[in-house]
């Protein structure tokens, strides 16, 4: 895929980025390629597809929030791109979606979590090439980073595209969350039955489901869904539980 067609993507999802930013995404591909020589970053290497499945994905929840902005005023108030809004990825794994949106909207504080550190070792190489500033890598499970005082209840997005049913993503990310903020939760294109089966633990964590976001990745016919939950009141205390029982034991 050419610079061009990758340009021309983004512009379909509203964003638009200058050459050096555009030159970041390129070098954040080159370190993400020559990293997974000896370790497992990612399944997805061939350029083409990294643009579409890792960076543009990543990047979907900007259009997401441009057309729930104009029919949702907390939203449109509250998730602003383009200014200091803070972005908490918990289980970022390779970097995604944290990354591509720093490199995409500079002013936006992000948190990089992730229990590998090997992964948090590759993202402080990428985050060092790139020069980004105001952003912080993690190295620490979700359950354990949630209870730092440091972290808790202090970002106003949190994000994730880990693999993991959504009661189990919600335990992970929204203590992050401060209240009046959102999780923003990237899934499959069929999430119906998981949603339904999600609402209960996500009213425990102080959660409520508001927007389901469904799309294709430009130019492909591949479906996928992000859904917004709201923080609208504090995560009780017991919340995450120890490590390992969210993802065991599903609230």
């Amino acid at each position: 895929m050419e610079r061009e067609k990758f340009v021309n993507i983004l512009e379909k999802i509203h964003i638009h980025l200058n050459s050096e930013q555009l030159d970041q995404f390129d070098t954040y591909y080159e370190l993400l390629v020559k990293w997974n020589k000896f370790m497992n970053l990612t399944g997805i290497t061939e350029y083409d597809e990294v643009l579409i499945k890792h960076f543009v994905d990543s990047l979907a929840v900007f259009n997401a929030v441009c057309e729930l902005s104009a029919k949702d005023e907390d939203i449109r108030k509250k998730l602003k791109f383009n200014t200091n809004l803070s972005v908490a990825d918990i289980g970022t794994g390779a970097g995604f979606p944290g990354l591509p949106i720093k490199i995409a909207f500079p002013d936006t504080e992000v948190l990089l979590l992730d229990s590998l550190n090997k992964r948090i070792n590759f993202l402080d190489e990428v985050i060092g090439q790139l020069g980004l500033e105001k952003i912080d890598t993690v190295h620490a499970r979700a359950e354990d980073g949630a209870r730092n005082i440091l972290y808790r209840e202090k970002y106003m997005l949190g994000v994730s595209r880990a693999v993991a049913n959504l009661s189990t993503l919600s335990e992970y990310v929204l203590p992050f969350v401060e209240v009046g903020g959102y999780f923003a939760a990237y899934k499959s294109g069929d999430i119906d039955e998981e949603i339904n089966s999600s609402k209960k633990a996500i009213e425990l964590l102080g959660g409520e489901i508001t927007h389901i976001y469904r799309f294709n990745l430009p130019d492909t016919d591949y479906r996928r869904s992000i859904v917004f939950i709201k923080k609208k009141k504090a995560t009780p205390k017991k919340y995450p539980r120890k490590s390992g029982l969210p993802s065991k034991e599903p609230l």
